[in-house]
């Protein structure tokens, strides 16, 4: 009885002993890795010939298989293409079974069927695809017939290059093609466009004749603007037998530029045998009689060693031949450390204002306040852009000019002897007046605005008065202009990207302008500049505005400057 009872122990034991030795056993294997879906696809389809749209061409066909699959295997054609197993049952999307596509090749019948529209060449593409395979893709192509008469055009759009004024443009072409037409198609065009079959003669209007009718015809198109702008125009296709046809045309007609380079990467650094001027002669645009607008650029490039590290004042003149006085016309403010390179040409000033300087034998002056030997590299240069002048006579004379340095301006917030009141005596001719201003404060003084912590004059925002006749006629308003957002950004790691009060490193200095109601022929005014209330408490040095105004009149016929006396 006991020794019965042991060996059923000792079965019992053993039992779970090889329970246990399996379960151990058995998790320490590594289950196979699924294997990979593949797709082969063999074979490739031509290009399917000239179909008859509503109708079918006749079927191409390649081979499939898959190995691996476990997911049926979907096959999917775009528009105007239709897939098949069997060569008689057409749709565009099929499915084949994962069992079958595995086990041998299958065939895949393919058609063009193109719909009522598609005339001309179209194209498509034809996909396999079978989860967690690589889809593979076959393109598909076929030229659309119409069974209607219709004139096809390959585009419905021509865009053209800028085109000077007065010029033509390189000719664009459409090519169109005719089905079902038994006459001829006529072609019209619209404004500044001209069409031709040759390329050499154009016209405002041309046919292709009956026979040639239903082939594709090649017609030239150019821009030939006499006006400046946006231009929009249209080619009309018409023929008896079918609707029109309308291609649309844009241009965009730029004036005659004339350009003139003046200093040519002329160096300004303070030591090192440069100086922080130069003072040259250049000749420039003679007849003005045509010329709407000057636009000045000043381009600045590093020389060897790099540029200046500081955010310093700058700015170009030109001198009045007949006072031998040099008048500003563009101010800026260099970057940190760097250039102007990431404007294509530089800052940009309109000078049209100063056009009856800016004229034969002319003698220009830039300056930069550098204080070290690397300075700059300055180019500038003057386009001359034809139209029609405003006026085709200009007269300037400065009103107030304390703008050879920053530190050169008015002083702010203390007692000075700077004359800012001004009469001014307009000609009787005159049909337009203005001012025309550029400022900008320098200096770090207290006390700073509260809660702002923003010392004078450079960060201070303030708001300056010109007053006609002592009444306040004209505000400037000195205050942010998103220095953070500026395009020469490459100024790290100076402080550019803080708010100045009216400018920003690496930036032209704005230009004000102040027209006034009436062109105030043959008055004479008064004129203060007044600058808002605040005093320097000297605990941080000076504050200055480097200020400059000009009175600008304009006349039909010939004028003399405005006078200008203290």
């Amino acid at each position: 009885m006991k020794l019965t009872k042991l060996k059923t122990s000792f079965g019992i034991i053993m039992c779970a002993l090889v329970v246990l030795l399996s379960v151990n056993c058995s998790s320490d294997e590594t289950a196979d890795a699924a294997p990979t879906p593949v797709i082969t696809v063999t074979g490739s389809l031509d290009a399917f010939g000239n179909t008859d749209v509503l109708s079918h061409s006749n079927s191409l066909s390649v081979q499939v298989k898959g190995e691996n699959l476990n997911e049926n295997l979907k096959i999917k054609a775009t528009e105007n293409f239709e897939i098949s197993l069997d060569d008689i049952s057409f749709s565009s999307e099929v499915s084949i079974d994962k069992g079958a596509a595995n086990a041998a090749n299958q065939t895949v019948y393919v058609r063009f069927s193109p719909g009522e529209m598609a005339v001309g060449n179209r194209v498509g593409t034809l996909t396999f695809q079978s989860n967690g395979a690589v889809s593979r893709t076959l393109s598909l192509s076929g030229v659309g017939v119409s069974i209607a008469p219709i004139i096809d055009v390959n585009t419905e759009t021509l865009n053209f290059a800028d085109t000077i004024i007065g010029n033509e443009s390189s000719p664009l072409e459409v090519v169109v093609t005719g089905y079902n037409l038994v006459s001829a198609i006529n072609l019209a065009i619209t404004n500044e466009f001209q069409i031709s079959l040759d390329g050499t003669t154009y016209a405002n209007t041309l046919q292709i004749d009956a026979a040639g009718v239903n082939a594709a015809t090649t017609v030239y198109v150019r821009f030939t603007p006499s006006a400046t702008g946006e231009i929009t125009g249209a080619i009309t296709l018409s023929n008896t037998d079918a609707a029109d046809t309308v291609v649309a045309l844009v241009g965009n007609s730029i004036p005659v530029t004339h350009n003139y380079q003046t200093f040519n990467q002329q160096r300004l650094a303070f030591g090192g045998g440069f100086d922080q001027s130069n003072t040259q002669t250049f000749t420039l645009h003679n007849d003005l009689s045509t010329i709407e607008t000057v636009k000045m650029y000043v381009k600045l490039t590093c020389p060897t060693g790099g540029c200046d590290e500081w955010d310093v004042y700058a700015n170009v003149k030109v001198k009045d031949p007949l006072s031998g006085v040099f008048y500003e016309i563009g101010r800026y403010i260099t970057p940190y450390w760097n250039d102007n390179s990431q404007l294509e040409r530089g800052f940009e000033f309109d000078v049209t204002d100063f056009k009856s300087l800016l004229t034969g034998s002319t003698e220009l002056r830039i300056r930069t306040e550098c204080w070290n030997g690397k300075g700059y590299q300055v180019s500038v240069d003057f386009d001359y852009i034809e139209g029609t002048p405003d006026y085709p006579y200009y007269a300037v004379t400065p009103v107030i000019a304390y703008d050879d340095w920053s530190s050169s301006g008015v002083p702010y917030g203390v007692a000075h002897n700077f004359d800012l009141d001004k009469t001014v005596s307009i000609p009787a001719n005159a049909e337009s007046t203005h001012l025309r201003t550029i400022i900008s404060g320098w200096g770090h003084a207290t006390p700073q605005d509260p809660g702002t912590g923003r010392g004078c004059a450079e960060w201070c925002y303030r708001t300056h008065n010109v007053k006609i006749n002592g009444a306040s006629t004209f505000d400037h308003y000195m205050g942010p202009m998103g220095c953070a957002s500026n395009p020469v950004n490459n100024q790290n790691p100076g402080n550019w990207t803080a708010d100045r009060a009216g400018w920003c490193p690496g930036m032209a200095v704005p230009t004000r302008l102040d027209v006034f109601n009436t062109a105030m022929a043959g008055n004479t005014f008064n004129f203060e500049y007044d600058y808002e209330d605040w005093t320097n408490d000297g605990g941080n040095g000076d504050a200055y505005y480097a200020t400059s105004t000009f009175v600008v009149v304009k006349s039909n016929t010939p004028i003399s400057a405005p006078i200008v006396t203290d």
